[in-house]
């Protein structure tokens, strides 16, 4: 079979951050994040978090050549040089107990992986930023997992009702929609949720000296000051498609893969070819 290979020089960045990919679910749109990691390069890749959704493959185990497909890019990425950081979150929490300590504090790494609790990253015109996951400033996630499982719960079966939703949408003409992120907005609770942890993360980058935080795991792509800290959230593949860019100035960017490229949701996953090793 002929190897579909990735154009690693379609878009250049200095780094690229990714989260929330929730590789395992059906709700991942693996077949985005794999255009996408095969259309660009990168100095420095970081995986933000949630990359594989450790619940839900406890759970039932769901895994197409799609995601295969996502790794295997990764592993290139890293093999052609790309500097690849790979911080875990309550999703793909496993790893965490494979992460340094202040007894052992050397950074494990794994096929040109690091894996690491948090990183610092300094842009090209020099502002330092702290990239971290974010459960850990989720009261809900760090203080009633039986909450954050039953709210987990909750998200997934709103995708699966999003699904046929957006079935009969189709067929009457109308354009996709999420009913999970209008959920979220029209929710009091959610969108002061929000407003909680982007301060609460970004109060943590002042105090510890940064300009600015990464994170993700709220899907809830964002750019902005928050108490002159610089928030960025890089999103999710499961609805936005979204990710965090640094072009080589140092400009900062959340780019909508799906709508700058006009994918549709619409679209079924297309089987993925054989790759070479």
């Amino acid at each position: 079979m002929n190897a579909i290979l990735p154009t690693l020089n379609s878009h250049q960045y200095r780094a690229v951050f990714i989260s929330d990919t929730h590789l395992g679910t059906r709700g991942c749109r693996s077949d985005f994040l794999a255009d996408f990691l095969g259309q660009m390069s990168c100095e420095h890749l970081f995986l933000v978090g949630d990359i594989v959704d450790g619940w839900r493959l406890r759970k039932s185990w769901y895994w197409d050549a799609s995601h295969d497909k996502v790794i295997r890019l990764i592993l290139r990425h890293a093999r052609n040089g790309a500097a690849v950081t790979y911080i875990p979150g309550n999703h793909d929490e496993l790893f965490r107990a494979w992460l340094p300590t202040e007894i052992d504090p050397h950074t494990l790494e794994v096929a040109g992986i690091a894996l690491r609790p948090e990183a610092t990253h300094v842009t090209a015109d020099g502002r330092r930023l702290l990239v971290i996951h974010g459960d850990e400033f989720d009261s809900v996630v760090r203080y009633a997992r039986f909450l954050a499982v039953l709210g987990d719960g909750a998200y997934t079966t709103s995708l699966v009702v999003n699904r046929w939703f957006n079935a009969l949408r189709r067929r009457m003409g109308y354009p996709y929609w999420s009913l999970s992120q209008w959920l979220k907005r029209q929710v009091k609770g959610a969108v002061k949720a929000i407003d909680l942890f982007e301060t609460a993360l970004a109060a943590e980058a002042g105090r510890r000296g940064f300009d600015g935080v990464v994170c993700g795991h709220i899907h809830h792509a964002e750019m902005r000051q928050v108490n002159g800290i610089l928030y960025l959230n890089d999103g999710d593949w499961v609805e936005s498609c979204t990710a965090l860019v640094e072009h080589h100035d140092g400009r900062l960017e959340l780019l909508d893969w799906a709508a700058v490229n006009k994918l549709s949701f619409f679209t079924p996953r297309e089987p993925v070819a054989a790759e070479a090793a």
